[in-house]
Parts: C-alpha cells; structure tokens; sequence
C-alpha cells in the first residue's frame, strides 16, 4: 500500500473488517467509513499505525457517543514499535545502551492511545495475541511512581499482565494502541 493513498488505507482497512467478523458485531461497515469520512484527519493515525506493523481494526463502539474504537489487532506487538522503554522519563534516566524511544511519546506522536489493561483484556477477548511478544500497557501513576510500569502476553492459553522497570525494554516487547473516530 502506497503511504499517501488515503484509498488504499480504506480498502485495507474495510478488508481487515470483513475478514474480521468476531471483533465487531453489530457494527456495519458503511457506519466506520462515514466516521472516516467525517474524521478524516483519523487517517493519519490508522496510516501510522498501519506502517508500524499494527493491522488496526475495528474492536467496538462507543455507545455514549459513537465513536468507532481501532485497536492494533496484528498477531504479535507491532514490530516497528518495539525496543521501546516506558516512558521520557525512563529514557533519560537510562545512562547506557538507551533504546531508540519510549512508548508513551510514540503512542502520543501516533495519535493513538497506550491500552490500558481493560483495554488489552478485551483486545484479547476478540483473538489471541502476543503469543511470542508482550505489549507495555498504560500504567497506573501509583505503580509508576515507585518505579515500575505493566506490560502483557498471551501464554498457556492464558493473559498474563506483569510488571517491570520502566527502564527496561526488549526485542519482543512493543506497544499496541487505540484510536477513537
């Protein structure tokens, strides 16, 4: 798909959709393309996100009002958003073999939101993910205050939500997130 073909996002996008049932009942096709039509700016957001590895979809519906929840629904975390630690201040504080980044100011240059845990058990509700990566979630200030930050995965047939240092980062852990259009 070419980067500045709106169209072919969309037609990606409504793929995705069809082929995808499970994650979206009740929500009709010519409903999310109005949205995206009424919210085109949303495009950028789903280009980055597609770019980034994420094969966002359709996930739900806000009732309240009604906007249409994408999430990144790629099997495992989006590769191009890997080796990230927590957050700025993480990164800074890291004096040797810093990554290339931190998830929050990604998830915040997408345009797009960190899943919280709620969000991800959800997320993993509609399909199985992250069975060979994990995703940084948005932490509670609580725990990041004392230093930590929360991280899932999928293992065992189970969804795991652990902790870590918000220096740390590896290969296998990115970030997934939602857009609201």
């Amino acid at each position: 798909m070419k980067a500045n073909r709106p169209d072919a996002l969309i037609e990606a996008l409504q793929a995705r959709f069809e082929g995808n049932p499970r994650r979206h009942p009740g929500i009709a096709w010519s409903d999310v393309e109005d949205r995206l039509k009424a919210f085109p700016a949303a495009l950028r957001s789903l280009q980055a996100m597609e770019a980034s590895g994420g094969e966002p979809d359709v996930i739900g519906q806000d009732p309240a009002n009604g906007q249409v929840l994408f999430c990144d629904c790629s099997a495992e975390s989006p590769a191009a958003r890997r080796s990230l630690c927590y957050d700025r201040e993480a990164l800074d504080a890291r004096k040797e073999n810093k990554p290339k980044g931190n998830v929050v100011d990604e998830a915040a240059a997408l345009g797009i939101e960190l899943l919280d845990e709620t969000q991800y058990r959800t997320l993993q509700a509609l399909g199985e993910f992250d069975l060979k990566t994990s995703s940084w979630l948005k932490t509670p200030a609580g725990i990041r205050a004392l230093g930590g930050a929360l991280f899932g995965d999928r293992r065992y047939g189970q969804v795991f939500v652990y902790h870590n240092g918000v220096q740390s980062y590896y290969a296998a852990r990115g970030f997934r997130g939602l857009l609201r259009v």
